[in-house]
């Protein structure tokens, strides 16, 4: 029987596809068609990313890490509230590479890049031409990488919040050494900038549909068909 670990950021993008599993303090357990699941999501940023990825390492053994979350689109042919896979993350601070293991019959993903912050819209087009990408996140390198140091699998699939000329806020002034949004501080500083009302009201719009799509496409994806195993 295989066992994964899936891995956000955010309880949002999660929420979906594990609202009826049993649930502890750190995680919630469950299954996607033949497969064990444990689920867990600690905050944005590499490191509560990592201390997520530890929580369900020490569950029990896995046989591959799953990144699960938002992510933003760099191409006009991807939009909200569009679910899709990842064929390969890329760190763009560091250059690594990581290829996911995708099941044969999958359909054929994308090339995602991860950033240490909110990409504005001069970013997105020069990450879509410099890496020939189509999404930028904030996290799944993170988990790539600690699969990779742990000999696990690995599998990314993210829903689609924003556009290529989307200009959002700088979310990481306002996130705390734990990974969480400051609320209070946030909605302050989005009073005294209405430029910014529209799109917040968009992409909270776009959040929940992509949240709900992403469950659907992580559970066909990751449901096994008969004798043959979704993750390698």
């Amino acid at each position: 029987m295989k066992r994964i670990g899936i891995v956000a950021a955010l309880p949002s993008e999660l929420r979906p596809l594990i609202h009826h599993w049993p649930r502890t303090a750190h995680m919630a357990t469950g299954r996607i068609g033949g497969l064990e699941a444990v689920a867990t999501c600690a905050g944005m940023g590499a490191k509560a990313v990592t201390r997520a990825c530890e929580v369900l390492f020490a569950s029990g053994p896995l046989d591959a890490l799953v990144s699960v979350g938002y992510a933003g689109s760099l191409s006009c042919g991807l939009s909200a509230p569009e679910a899709c896979a990842a064929i390969e993350v890329i760190d763009a601070a560091t250059g690594e590479r990581f290829p996911t293991d995708q099941a044969p019959d999958q359909p054929k993903g994308h090339r995602l890049v991860t950033l240490d912050h909110v990409a504005n819209p001069d970013e997105k087009r020069a990450l879509a031409e410099n890496y020939q990408a189509v999404m930028v996140d904030m996290e799944a390198a993170t988990v790539a990488r600690f699969a990779r140091s742990k000999n696990l699998g690995f599998l990314c699939y993210k829903g689609i919040t924003d556009g290529p000329n989307d200009k959002l806020p700088d979310f990481n002034r306002f996130t705390g050494p734990n990974g969480q949004l400051r609320i209070p501080a946030f909605a302050l500083w989005t009073l005294w900038h209405p430029q910014y009302w529209r799109i917040l009201s968009e992409l909270e719009k776009n959040s929940r549909a992509a949240a709900a799509e992403l469950s659907s496409f992580v559970t066909r994806s990751l449901s096994e068909p008969p004798g043959q195993s979704a993750v390698k």
